[in-house]
């Protein structure tokens, strides 16, 4: 049964555009445990936009927080207190894409990090990373901590125009495997992003 964990480098790098194109790809289940910042939508919305998975498989936030902040502030902020027992994948008979909130370090509560999280749950992690000026640094750093908690990296998913000095790099200096680059879309719906998930990577790759 496939059941991945989608991280990122830092916020806003695409982490979300790319699990619903993994989600879709994989007639997956989605979930996005923590969700902070509510205005303009949730993640879990785009997802169910851009995917074409039917709304049973967006599965329900455990924590919905106000404020677009790390989500140990958002939940100070509303009054929350962040239960890492409720953060449990959930059984399901099919594939399933979790998605993190921002990178690997984000504090979910004031002594734990996502990796953290990453480490209880055993779970394949995809560490999506932007193309662009200071990947290799924020890669890298990110595989490190990954690694430091004994945390098993799939590979790295590359958004952005091609920059192969750098995705080299990361591949050859991180020891991990490149699973493909998304291409900035000029449009971007779910049949575009179906057709360029399907062109710039491998199913096979994420089973």
């Amino acid at each position: 049964m496939t059941r991945l964990v989608v991280t990122g480098t830092d916020t806003d790098v695409g982490k979300t555009v790319f699990a619903a194109a993994l989600a879709g790809a994989l007639d997956a289940s989605y979930w996005k445990p923590v969700q902070a910042g509510l205005d303009g939508g949730s993640d879990a919305s785009r997802v169910a936009a851009l995917s074409g998975l039917a709304r049973e498989r967006i599965l329900p936030e455990a924590y919905r927080l106000t404020t677009p902040c790390s989500p140990d502030r958002a939940a100070a902020l509303d009054g929350v207190t962040i239960d890492l027992d409720r953060l449990v994948p959930p059984a399901l008979p099919g594939p399933l894409v979790i998605e993190g909130a921002g990178g690997v370090m984000v504090p979910l509560t004031d002594t734990r990090v996502f990796a953290d999280l990453f480490a209880q749950w055993r779970l394949p992690v995809v560490i999506v990373a932007r193309t662009a000026l200071g990947t290799i640094n924020h890669s890298l750093l990110s595989i490190e901590a990954l690694r430091r908690r004994d945390v098993p990296i799939l590979g790295v998913a590359f958004v952005g125009d091609a920059v192969p000095h750098s995705e080299a790099a990361i591949v050859r200096l991180g020891n991990v495997r490149h699973l493909g680059r998304l291409p900035m879309l000029p449009r971007l719906d779910a049949a575009a992003l179906r057709a360029a998930f399907a062109a710039s990577f491998r199913l096979e790759d994420f089973r």
